[in-house]
Protein backbone atom coordinates (compact mmCIF):
# COMPACT_ATOMS: atom_id res chain seq x y z
CA UNK A 1 0.00 0.00 0.00
CA UNK A 2 1.56 3.22 -1.50
CA UNK A 3 1.48 6.29 0.74
CA UNK A 4 1.87 10.02 0.29
CA UNK A 5 5.36 10.94 -0.33
CA UNK A 6 7.19 13.03 2.62
CA UNK A 7 8.46 15.49 -0.22
CA UNK A 8 4.97 16.45 -0.61
CA UNK A 9 3.50 17.34 2.97
CA UNK A 10 6.66 18.93 3.44
CA UNK A 11 6.29 21.17 0.95
CA UNK A 12 2.63 21.12 2.12
CA UNK A 13 4.39 22.25 5.34
CA UNK A 14 6.97 25.24 4.11
CA UNK A 15 3.99 26.95 2.09
CA UNK A 16 1.25 26.79 5.09
CA UNK A 17 4.55 28.42 7.51
CA UNK A 18 4.24 25.31 9.77
CA UNK A 19 7.40 24.98 11.91
CA UNK A 20 7.88 21.39 11.65
CA UNK A 21 10.50 19.63 10.47
CA UNK A 22 10.73 16.58 7.37
CA UNK A 23 12.57 14.26 10.38
CA UNK A 24 9.20 15.29 12.42
CA UNK A 25 6.61 14.45 9.12
CA UNK A 26 8.54 11.25 8.54
CA UNK A 27 8.58 9.64 11.94
CA UNK A 28 4.97 10.49 12.39
CA UNK A 29 2.05 8.20 11.43
CA UNK A 30 -1.14 8.58 8.96
CA UNK A 31 -2.99 9.62 11.72
CA UNK A 32 -0.78 12.66 13.04
CA UNK A 33 -0.39 13.42 9.89
CA UNK A 34 -4.22 13.90 9.54
CA UNK A 35 -3.61 15.73 12.22
CA UNK A 36 -1.41 18.48 11.19
CA UNK A 37 -2.13 18.76 7.94
CA UNK A 38 -5.97 19.09 8.65
CA UNK A 39 -5.34 22.61 10.25
CA UNK A 40 -4.33 24.03 6.65
CA UNK A 41 -6.72 25.63 4.50
CA UNK A 42 -8.64 23.12 2.61
CA UNK A 43 -7.70 24.87 -1.24
CA UNK A 44 -3.73 24.50 -0.47
CA UNK A 45 -3.79 21.14 0.89
CA UNK A 46 -5.78 19.84 -2.51
CA UNK A 47 -3.48 22.10 -4.90
CA UNK A 48 -0.32 20.17 -3.20
CA UNK A 49 -2.50 16.90 -2.51
CA UNK A 50 -2.85 16.94 -6.03
CA UNK A 51 0.48 17.09 -7.09
CA UNK A 52 1.89 14.90 -5.55
CA UNK A 53 -1.24 11.99 -5.41
CA UNK A 54 0.07 8.09 -7.86
CA UNK A 55 1.48 9.36 -10.79
CA UNK A 56 1.59 13.26 -10.04
CA UNK A 57 -1.82 14.98 -11.92
CA UNK A 58 -4.68 14.39 -10.56
CA UNK A 59 -5.60 18.28 -9.14
CA UNK A 60 -9.03 17.62 -9.16
CA UNK A 61 -8.93 14.52 -7.16
CA UNK A 62 -6.47 15.83 -5.04
CA UNK A 63 -9.20 19.04 -4.10
CA UNK A 64 -12.04 16.40 -3.44
CA UNK A 65 -9.40 14.79 -0.71
CA UNK A 66 -7.51 17.75 0.85
CA UNK A 67 -10.45 19.29 2.34
CA UNK A 68 -9.01 18.23 5.77
CA UNK A 69 -10.45 18.90 9.41
CA UNK A 70 -7.45 18.81 11.67
CA UNK A 71 -6.61 19.14 14.61
CA UNK A 72 -7.79 16.28 17.37
CA UNK A 73 -10.70 15.68 15.35
CA UNK A 74 -8.70 15.08 11.62
CA UNK A 75 -6.64 12.46 14.19
CA UNK A 76 -9.30 10.35 14.80
CA UNK A 77 -10.95 10.49 11.35
CA UNK A 78 -7.19 9.63 9.85
CA UNK A 79 -7.27 6.54 12.38
CA UNK A 80 -10.80 5.41 10.76
CA UNK A 81 -9.03 5.99 7.13
CA UNK A 82 -5.56 4.27 8.55
CA UNK A 83 -8.18 1.33 9.19
CA UNK A 84 -9.73 1.49 5.71
CA UNK A 85 -6.93 1.63 3.83
CA UNK A 86 -5.50 -1.51 5.23
CA UNK A 87 -8.95 -3.36 4.78
CA UNK A 88 -8.90 -2.22 1.43
CA UNK A 89 -5.53 -3.17 0.66
CA UNK A 90 -6.27 -6.78 1.92
CA UNK A 91 -9.30 -7.43 0.17
CA UNK A 92 -8.05 -6.10 -2.81
CA UNK A 93 -4.35 -6.47 -3.47
CA UNK A 94 -4.96 -5.83 -7.64
CA UNK A 95 -5.31 -1.99 -6.59
CA UNK A 96 -3.26 1.01 -5.39
CA UNK A 97 -4.48 2.27 -2.30
CA UNK A 98 -2.59 5.18 -1.11
CA UNK A 99 -3.53 7.38 2.53
CA UNK A 100 -4.05 11.02 1.51
CA UNK A 101 -4.68 13.48 4.28
CA UNK A 102 -8.07 12.57 6.33
CA UNK A 103 -8.42 10.52 3.09
CA UNK A 104 -8.07 7.67 1.00
CA UNK A 105 -6.76 7.20 -3.12
CA UNK A 106 -7.82 3.61 -4.39
CA UNK A 107 -6.72 3.24 -8.10
CA UNK A 108 -8.95 0.54 -9.59
CA UNK A 109 -6.55 -0.39 -13.01
CA UNK A 110 -6.97 -3.12 -15.28
CA UNK A 111 -5.52 -6.04 -12.82
CA UNK A 112 -8.80 -4.79 -10.57
CA UNK A 113 -11.62 -3.22 -13.05
CA UNK A 114 -10.92 -3.71 -16.58
CA UNK A 115 -12.50 -2.24 -19.37
CA UNK A 116 -12.73 -3.09 -23.29
CA UNK A 117 -11.49 -0.21 -25.62
CA UNK A 118 -14.89 2.20 -25.99
CA UNK A 119 -16.95 0.23 -23.60
CA UNK A 120 -17.99 1.04 -20.02
CA UNK A 121 -19.51 -2.27 -18.68
CA UNK A 122 -17.95 -4.18 -16.68
CA UNK A 123 -16.31 -7.37 -17.08
CA UNK A 124 -17.22 -10.63 -15.04
CA UNK A 125 -13.67 -9.75 -13.33
CA UNK A 126 -14.19 -6.44 -12.45
CA UNK A 127 -17.42 -7.51 -11.29
CA UNK A 128 -15.53 -9.91 -8.73
CA UNK A 129 -13.12 -7.56 -7.72
CA UNK A 130 -15.85 -5.18 -6.66
CA UNK A 131 -17.72 -7.49 -4.97
CA UNK A 132 -14.82 -7.52 -2.55
CA UNK A 133 -14.66 -3.82 -1.69
CA UNK A 134 -18.62 -4.14 -0.73
CA UNK A 135 -17.69 -5.41 3.05
CA UNK A 136 -15.47 -2.99 3.35
CA UNK A 137 -17.47 0.37 2.41
CA UNK A 138 -20.31 -1.35 4.43
CA UNK A 139 -18.40 -1.67 7.38
CA UNK A 140 -17.09 2.15 6.72
CA UNK A 141 -20.73 3.52 5.99
CA UNK A 142 -19.92 6.93 7.37
CA UNK A 143 -17.40 7.97 3.97
CA UNK A 144 -18.05 9.61 0.84
CA UNK A 145 -17.14 8.27 -1.98
CA UNK A 146 -16.55 9.89 -5.08
CA UNK A 147 -15.84 7.55 -8.49
CA UNK A 148 -13.42 9.35 -11.27
CA UNK A 149 -13.23 7.51 -14.73
CA UNK A 150 -10.83 7.98 -17.46
CA UNK A 151 -9.94 6.10 -21.00
CA UNK A 152 -7.00 6.06 -23.02
CA UNK A 153 -6.43 8.35 -25.94
CA UNK A 154 -8.18 6.35 -28.54
CA UNK A 155 -10.67 8.63 -30.54
CA UNK A 156 -11.48 12.47 -29.90
CA UNK A 157 -11.61 13.85 -26.53
CA UNK A 158 -15.52 14.70 -26.46
CA UNK A 159 -16.20 11.49 -26.76
CA UNK A 160 -13.73 10.16 -24.36
CA UNK A 161 -14.80 12.57 -22.05
CA UNK A 162 -18.38 11.12 -22.29
CA UNK A 163 -17.39 7.82 -22.12
CA UNK A 164 -15.44 8.06 -19.06
CA UNK A 165 -18.43 9.43 -17.05
CA UNK A 166 -20.41 6.36 -18.11
CA UNK A 167 -17.72 4.17 -16.61
CA UNK A 168 -17.80 6.07 -13.41
CA UNK A 169 -21.26 5.83 -13.08
CA UNK A 170 -21.12 1.53 -14.08
CA UNK A 171 -19.13 1.37 -11.02
CA UNK A 172 -21.42 3.30 -8.69
CA UNK A 173 -24.36 1.54 -10.35
CA UNK A 174 -23.18 -1.96 -9.49
CA UNK A 175 -22.22 -1.21 -6.03
CA UNK A 176 -25.52 0.76 -5.28
CA UNK A 177 -26.82 -2.83 -6.61
CA UNK A 178 -24.86 -4.53 -4.04
CA UNK A 179 -26.55 -2.69 -1.13
CA UNK A 180 -24.49 0.53 -0.91
CA UNK A 181 -26.41 4.20 -0.68
CA UNK A 182 -26.49 5.72 -3.37
CA UNK A 183 -26.29 8.91 -2.05
CA UNK A 184 -22.48 8.38 -0.77
CA UNK A 185 -21.52 8.38 -4.47
CA UNK A 186 -20.41 10.98 -6.72
CA UNK A 187 -19.28 10.37 -10.22
CA UNK A 188 -16.67 12.02 -12.46
CA UNK A 189 -15.44 11.36 -16.32
CA UNK A 190 -12.23 13.25 -16.55
CA UNK A 191 -11.82 11.56 -20.37
CA UNK A 192 -8.29 11.20 -21.46
CA UNK A 193 -6.74 13.49 -18.60
CA UNK A 194 -3.64 12.11 -15.88
CA UNK A 195 -2.79 8.94 -17.47
CA UNK A 196 -0.94 6.58 -15.44
CA UNK A 197 0.55 4.47 -18.49
CA UNK A 198 1.97 5.20 -22.00
CA UNK A 199 -1.02 5.39 -24.94
CA UNK A 200 1.42 4.23 -27.38
CA UNK A 201 0.98 0.81 -26.51
CA UNK A 202 -2.31 -1.66 -25.82
CA UNK A 203 -0.57 -2.73 -22.35
CA UNK A 204 -0.52 0.98 -21.47
CA UNK A 205 -3.70 1.78 -23.10
CA UNK A 206 -5.51 -0.92 -21.06
CA UNK A 207 -4.00 0.90 -18.04
CA UNK A 208 -5.12 3.98 -18.54
CA UNK A 209 -8.50 2.54 -18.97
CA UNK A 210 -9.37 2.79 -15.07
CA UNK A 211 -11.33 4.29 -12.31
CA UNK A 212 -10.27 6.07 -9.24
CA UNK A 213 -11.81 6.90 -5.85
CA UNK A 214 -11.50 9.47 -3.35
CA UNK A 215 -13.02 8.65 -0.07
CA UNK A 216 -13.37 10.88 2.19
CA UNK A 217 -15.61 11.11 5.84
CA UNK A 218 -19.07 12.43 5.84
CA UNK A 219 -20.67 14.88 8.04
CA UNK A 220 -21.65 11.80 10.80
CA UNK A 221 -18.22 11.08 10.66
CA UNK A 222 -16.71 14.52 11.20
CA UNK A 223 -19.48 15.50 13.98
CA UNK A 224 -18.61 11.70 15.60
CA UNK A 225 -14.95 12.83 15.48
CA UNK A 226 -15.59 16.48 17.12
CA UNK A 227 -17.90 15.25 19.81
CA UNK A 228 -15.24 12.53 20.95
CA UNK A 229 -12.08 15.12 20.10
CA UNK A 230 -14.53 17.24 22.94
CA UNK A 231 -14.49 14.97 25.58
Amino acid sequence: MRKITVLGLCSLLVLTSFFTSCDSVKNANNTQKGAGIGAVAGGVIGAVLGNNIGRGGNAALGAAIGAAVGGGTGALIGNKMDKQAREIDQALPGASVERVGEGIHLTLNENAVRFDTNKSTLTAQAKANLDKLVPVFNEYGDTDIQIFGYTDNTGKPEYNLTLSGQRAASVQSYLVSKGLKSSRFKTSGLGIADPIATNDTPEGRAQNRRVEFSITANDKMVNDAKAEAGK
